[in-house]
């Protein structure tokens, strides 16, 4: 391995050293780490399946799935992890330094600008994240400019039919929602008119399906994503790179 960590799908990746658990599920474990590569040692994030249990296996493995598919789409973007590898249940990609949106609260406009060319570059390559209403999944990196994580919903699409377009559209209203709430004097009035108007399963969602999943996963379950969290930190582990 040489260099900083290449996208190589489902070719072997390096070996992996834990250093924090940033969550752990339903869906396995999500670990920070670094390559075991005691000459050229790189930041990393090991999504591991396997630690999910038997009944929740096949769909943290069909998520992970998604992810590594996403990621391969979006191999020439500095702000998305890059895929290391993706093999027997075990995903690997690489370590982006950033606070979460929640902690850093951007309040520049030159972060909404950047955003939304970075979410024009998702949807070029055919690629909606459909999990960018968690302000988790935004980060804002050390130099200001933003990145996202966590794709384990995103979709990919070989032609921009009507739902693609539909999710796109989905994509930037929730960007918008996060400028709504920490710019609201530089939303344009188009902007305005976007968020006043969701799509019907935004809609559909908000009235039945969002109310039991948040009962059954903060409830029931407890879940706390935090890889984009509070104890994400800003750094990555010694000796990697964002």
């Amino acid at each position: 391995m040489t260099g900083a960590p290449g996208r190589r799908g489902e070719r072997e990746g390096p070996g992996f050293e834990p250093e924090t658990l940033l969550k752990a599920d339903l869906f396995g474990r999500v670990e920070r780490g670094h390559s075991s590569d005691r000459d050229r040692r790189h930041a990393l994030v090991r999504r591991d399946t396997r630690a999910a249990p038997w009944w929740s296996r096949w769909l943290a493995r069909r998520l992970a799935s998604r992810e590594a598919k996403a990621l391969r789409h979006l191999e020439d973007l500095a702000s998305t992890p890059p895929l290391v590898s993706w093999r027997r249940g075990v995903l690997l990609r690489g370590w982006i330094a950033g606070e979460p949106m929640q902690l850093a609260r951007p309040r520049d406009s030159a972060y909404f600008h950047q955003a939304f060319r970075l979410l024009r570059q998702l949807h070029r390559r055919g690629v909606c994240h459909n999990d960018l209403a968690k302000e988790p999944n935004w980060l804002v990196r050390p130099d200001g400019r933003p990145a996202l994580v966590d794709f384990q919903l995103a979709r990919v699409f070989r032609r921009r039919g009507p739902w693609f377009r539909l999710l796109a559209r989905e994509d930037l209203r929730h960007l918008l929602k996060h400028k709504r709430t920490y710019l609201p004097e530089r939303l344009t009035p188009r902007e305005a008119a976007i968020l006043a108007r969701p799509s019907w399963p935004a809609r559909l969602w908000r009235r039945s399906g969002k109310p039991v999943y948040l009962f059954v996963t903060r409830r029931l379950l407890g879940w706390a994503d935090r890889e984009g969290a509070g104890d994400r930190g800003g750094r990555p582990p010694a000796g990697g790179r964002g």
